[in-house]
Protein backbone atom coordinates (compact mmCIF):
# COMPACT_ATOMS: atom_id res chain seq x y z
CA UNK A 1 0.00 0.00 0.00
CA UNK A 2 1.76 3.40 -0.98
CA UNK A 3 0.98 6.83 1.41
CA UNK A 4 -0.96 8.31 -0.97
CA UNK A 5 -3.52 5.32 -1.37
CA UNK A 6 -3.98 5.31 2.38
CA UNK A 7 -6.43 8.59 2.74
CA UNK A 8 -8.71 10.47 1.50
CA UNK A 9 -7.29 13.90 2.22
CA UNK A 10 -4.34 15.44 2.03
CA UNK A 11 -1.18 12.95 2.90
CA UNK A 12 0.84 14.85 5.41
CA UNK A 13 4.55 15.47 4.43
CA UNK A 14 6.30 13.66 7.36
CA UNK A 15 9.69 13.42 8.70
CA UNK A 16 10.37 10.71 10.93
CA UNK A 17 13.46 11.21 13.55
CA UNK A 18 14.93 8.03 15.61
CA UNK A 19 16.35 9.16 18.99
CA UNK A 20 18.78 6.80 20.00
CA UNK A 21 21.35 7.39 22.97
CA UNK A 22 25.08 5.55 23.27
CA UNK A 23 23.73 5.34 27.27
CA UNK A 24 21.61 3.47 29.32
CA UNK A 25 20.96 2.37 32.75
CA UNK A 26 20.18 -0.82 32.54
CA UNK A 27 21.51 -1.51 28.91
CA UNK A 28 24.59 1.02 27.58
CA UNK A 29 24.65 0.80 24.13
CA UNK A 30 21.76 -0.81 22.84
CA UNK A 31 20.88 0.89 19.89
CA UNK A 32 23.99 -1.08 18.90
CA UNK A 33 23.13 -4.43 19.98
CA UNK A 34 23.20 -7.60 17.53
CA UNK A 35 19.97 -8.20 16.99
CA UNK A 36 19.69 -11.61 14.42
CA UNK A 37 22.87 -10.00 12.94
CA UNK A 38 21.95 -6.69 12.83
CA UNK A 39 22.19 -3.58 15.37
CA UNK A 40 18.88 -3.01 16.45
CA UNK A 41 18.78 0.77 15.47
CA UNK A 42 18.70 -1.13 11.98
CA UNK A 43 15.76 -3.27 12.36
CA UNK A 44 13.98 -0.41 13.77
CA UNK A 45 15.11 1.49 10.91
CA UNK A 46 13.95 -0.51 8.44
CA UNK A 47 10.31 -1.24 9.47
CA UNK A 48 9.66 2.35 9.40
CA UNK A 49 11.81 3.58 6.27
CA UNK A 50 8.86 3.13 4.15
CA UNK A 51 5.97 5.22 5.90
CA UNK A 52 7.50 8.82 6.28
CA UNK A 53 9.02 10.67 3.46
CA UNK A 54 12.37 11.23 5.19
CA UNK A 55 14.03 9.62 8.29
CA UNK A 56 16.75 10.44 10.50
CA UNK A 57 18.79 8.92 13.48
CA UNK A 58 19.39 11.91 16.12
CA UNK A 59 22.25 10.46 18.26
CA UNK A 60 24.49 12.22 20.60
CA UNK A 61 26.80 9.75 20.29
CA UNK A 62 29.64 8.54 17.14
CA UNK A 63 29.08 5.08 17.12
CA UNK A 64 25.97 5.24 16.83
CA UNK A 65 25.90 7.84 13.86
CA UNK A 66 28.96 5.94 12.34
CA UNK A 67 26.46 2.47 12.45
CA UNK A 68 23.78 4.18 10.94
CA UNK A 69 25.85 5.85 8.16
CA UNK A 70 26.96 1.99 7.62
CA UNK A 71 23.72 0.35 6.69
CA UNK A 72 22.54 3.68 4.89
CA UNK A 73 20.92 4.91 7.06
CA UNK A 74 21.10 8.92 7.70
CA UNK A 75 22.05 10.14 11.09
CA UNK A 76 22.35 13.71 12.96
CA UNK A 77 24.73 14.63 15.99
CA UNK A 78 22.35 16.19 19.27
CA UNK A 79 23.39 17.55 21.97
CA UNK A 80 23.98 14.93 25.28
CA UNK A 81 22.65 17.27 27.62
CA UNK A 82 18.97 16.56 26.77
CA UNK A 83 16.24 15.97 29.29
CA UNK A 84 14.12 13.86 27.20
CA UNK A 85 13.97 12.30 23.67
CA UNK A 86 11.71 14.90 22.97
CA UNK A 87 13.90 17.82 23.41
CA UNK A 88 16.29 15.70 21.21
CA UNK A 89 13.63 15.39 18.52
CA UNK A 90 13.06 19.16 18.37
CA UNK A 91 17.08 19.97 17.95
CA UNK A 92 17.16 17.19 15.24
CA UNK A 93 14.33 18.67 13.66
CA UNK A 94 15.54 22.12 13.43
CA UNK A 95 19.34 20.53 12.10
CA UNK A 96 17.54 18.73 9.15
CA UNK A 97 15.48 21.59 8.01
CA UNK A 98 13.01 21.15 5.45
CA UNK A 99 8.86 22.14 4.87
CA UNK A 100 7.62 19.03 6.62
CA UNK A 101 3.49 19.16 8.03
CA UNK A 102 4.07 16.65 10.78
CA UNK A 103 7.23 15.45 12.46
CA UNK A 104 7.34 11.11 14.03
CA UNK A 105 8.95 10.43 17.34
CA UNK A 106 9.86 6.86 16.52
CA UNK A 107 11.33 4.57 19.32
CA UNK A 108 14.60 3.47 18.44
CA UNK A 109 14.19 -0.11 20.70
CA UNK A 110 11.43 -1.17 19.36
CA UNK A 111 12.58 -3.21 16.33
CA UNK A 112 9.24 -4.91 15.98
CA UNK A 113 7.11 -1.86 15.49
CA UNK A 114 4.80 -2.08 12.71
CA UNK A 115 4.74 -0.09 10.07
CA UNK A 116 0.26 0.69 10.56
CA UNK A 117 1.25 2.37 13.64
CA UNK A 118 2.97 5.23 11.74
CA UNK A 119 -0.01 5.18 9.39
CA UNK A 120 -2.46 5.90 11.84
CA UNK A 121 -0.92 8.57 13.49
CA UNK A 122 -0.14 9.99 9.96
CA UNK A 123 -4.04 8.91 9.52
CA UNK A 124 -4.86 11.78 12.45
CA UNK A 125 -3.51 14.75 10.68
CA UNK A 126 -4.87 13.60 7.22
CA UNK A 127 -8.46 13.27 8.50
CA UNK A 128 -7.79 16.76 10.67
CA UNK A 129 -6.19 19.50 10.05
CA UNK A 130 -6.84 21.12 13.52
CA UNK A 131 -4.82 17.99 14.76
CA UNK A 132 -1.74 18.89 16.77
CA UNK A 133 0.15 16.23 18.93
CA UNK A 134 -1.31 12.28 17.81
CA UNK A 135 -0.75 9.21 19.55
CA UNK A 136 -1.98 5.64 19.96
CA UNK A 137 -3.81 3.44 22.29
CA UNK A 138 -4.88 -0.25 21.63
CA UNK A 139 -7.65 -1.73 23.63
CA UNK A 140 -6.90 -4.27 26.91
CA UNK A 141 -8.42 -7.24 25.91
CA UNK A 142 -11.25 -9.39 28.56
CA UNK A 143 -8.68 -12.15 28.73
CA UNK A 144 -6.11 -10.27 30.43
CA UNK A 145 -8.37 -9.27 33.02
CA UNK A 146 -8.08 -6.83 35.83
CA UNK A 147 -4.43 -7.03 36.84
CA UNK A 148 -2.71 -6.21 33.68
CA UNK A 149 -4.73 -2.71 33.87
CA UNK A 150 -3.26 -2.37 37.40
CA UNK A 151 0.23 -2.39 36.21
CA UNK A 152 1.22 1.30 36.66
CA UNK A 153 4.03 1.08 34.13
CA UNK A 154 1.47 1.02 31.65
CA UNK A 155 -0.33 4.36 31.26
CA UNK A 156 -4.25 4.02 30.61
CA UNK A 157 -6.04 6.95 28.58
CA UNK A 158 -9.59 7.96 28.52
CA UNK A 159 -10.78 10.19 25.22
CA UNK A 160 -13.81 12.25 24.09
CA UNK A 161 -16.13 11.16 21.00
CA UNK A 162 -13.80 12.60 18.88
CA UNK A 163 -10.94 10.53 19.79
CA UNK A 164 -9.03 13.28 22.10
CA UNK A 165 -7.27 12.46 24.87
CA UNK A 166 -9.11 13.55 27.91
CA UNK A 167 -6.75 12.19 30.60
CA UNK A 168 -3.74 9.85 31.05
CA UNK A 169 -2.91 8.14 33.61
CA UNK A 170 -0.99 4.67 35.33
CA UNK A 171 -4.25 4.56 37.83
CA UNK A 172 -6.97 2.45 36.00
CA UNK A 173 -9.87 5.01 34.45
CA UNK A 174 -12.66 5.22 34.40
CA UNK A 175 -13.17 4.05 37.72
CA UNK A 176 -16.56 1.84 37.51
CA UNK A 177 -18.60 2.52 40.78
CA UNK A 178 -21.08 -0.24 41.57
CA UNK A 179 -19.01 -3.19 39.43
CA UNK A 180 -17.04 -5.58 40.78
CA UNK A 181 -13.92 -4.87 39.01
CA UNK A 182 -12.99 -8.51 37.48
CA UNK A 183 -16.55 -7.12 35.32
CA UNK A 184 -15.07 -3.81 34.10
CA UNK A 185 -13.67 -4.96 30.87
CA UNK A 186 -16.95 -6.16 30.21
CA UNK A 187 -18.82 -3.18 30.54
CA UNK A 188 -16.60 -0.78 29.05
CA UNK A 189 -13.68 -0.38 26.71
CA UNK A 190 -10.73 0.82 28.22
CA UNK A 191 -7.11 2.19 26.11
CA UNK A 192 -3.87 1.11 27.01
CA UNK A 193 -1.58 4.26 25.75
CA UNK A 194 1.42 3.13 23.10
CA UNK A 195 4.25 5.78 23.64
CA UNK A 196 4.51 6.77 19.71
CA UNK A 197 3.91 10.60 19.02
CA UNK A 198 3.52 12.94 16.21
CA UNK A 199 3.23 16.40 16.43
CA UNK A 200 3.23 19.91 13.94
CA UNK A 201 6.55 21.03 13.97
CA UNK A 202 5.74 24.43 15.55
CA UNK A 203 3.34 22.41 18.02
CA UNK A 204 7.12 20.54 19.04
CA UNK A 205 9.10 23.35 19.20
CA UNK A 206 6.00 25.05 21.78
CA UNK A 207 5.86 22.09 23.40
CA UNK A 208 9.37 21.41 24.32
CA UNK A 209 9.69 24.95 25.78
CA UNK A 210 6.94 24.44 28.21
CA UNK A 211 7.85 23.70 32.28
CA UNK A 212 7.06 20.51 34.12
CA UNK A 213 3.32 20.94 35.06
CA UNK A 214 1.70 19.42 38.57
CA UNK A 215 -0.20 16.64 36.83
CA UNK A 216 3.44 15.84 34.49
CA UNK A 217 5.09 15.74 38.12
CA UNK A 218 2.35 13.49 40.00
CA UNK A 219 2.20 10.77 37.66
CA UNK A 220 5.53 10.96 36.04
CA UNK A 221 3.54 11.41 31.75
CA UNK A 222 5.16 13.93 29.62
CA UNK A 223 2.63 14.03 27.88
CA UNK A 224 0.17 15.42 30.82
CA UNK A 225 2.00 18.81 30.04
CA UNK A 226 0.63 18.97 26.65
CA UNK A 227 -3.17 18.41 28.35
CA UNK A 228 -2.61 20.92 31.10
CA UNK A 229 -1.29 23.15 28.79
CA UNK A 230 -4.51 23.16 26.79
CA UNK A 231 -2.52 20.82 23.76
CA UNK A 232 -4.93 18.47 21.74
CA UNK A 233 -3.81 15.50 21.40
CA UNK A 234 -5.49 13.10 18.28
CA UNK A 235 -5.69 9.39 19.33
CA UNK A 236 -5.97 6.59 16.86
CA UNK A 237 -6.69 2.95 17.85
CA UNK A 238 -4.44 0.54 16.29
CA UNK A 239 -4.77 -3.80 16.93
CA UNK A 240 -0.82 -3.67 17.63
CA UNK A 241 -0.30 -3.18 20.85
CA UNK A 242 2.55 -5.15 22.22
CA UNK A 243 5.31 -4.29 20.81
CA UNK A 244 8.49 -5.79 22.10
CA UNK A 245 10.82 -3.00 23.65
CA UNK A 246 14.48 -3.71 24.31
CA UNK A 247 15.48 -2.31 27.62
CA UNK A 248 17.96 -5.40 29.12
CA UNK A 249 19.62 -7.90 27.51
CA UNK A 250 17.19 -10.39 28.50
CA UNK A 251 14.67 -8.53 26.44
CA UNK A 252 17.33 -9.05 23.72
CA UNK A 253 17.60 -12.59 23.83
CA UNK A 254 13.99 -12.49 23.27
CA UNK A 255 13.78 -10.52 20.71
CA UNK A 256 16.64 -12.78 19.09
CA UNK A 257 14.19 -16.14 19.72
CA UNK A 258 11.22 -13.99 18.22
CA UNK A 259 12.56 -13.04 14.88
CA UNK A 260 14.62 -16.67 14.67
CA UNK A 261 11.65 -18.49 15.10
CA UNK A 262 9.80 -16.00 12.80
CA UNK A 263 12.70 -16.68 9.91
CA UNK A 264 12.39 -20.66 10.37
CA UNK A 265 8.45 -19.85 9.34
CA UNK A 266 9.04 -17.91 6.43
Amino acid sequence: MKLKEYTQGRWPKSLGIIPARYASTRFPGKPLAMLCGKPVIQHVWNRVAGCVDDLYVATDDERIRQAVEAFGGKAVMTSPNHRSGTDRLREAAHIIGGNYDVIVNIQGDEPFIEPSQIRAALQCFADDESTQIATLVTTFKAEEGFQAMQNPNTAKVVVDEQMHALYFSRSVIPYMRGVEPEQWLSKHTYYRHIGLYAYRPAVLDEVTQLPPSPLEIAESLEQLRWLQAGYIIKVAVTEHGNNIGIDTPEDLERANSILQAREQLA
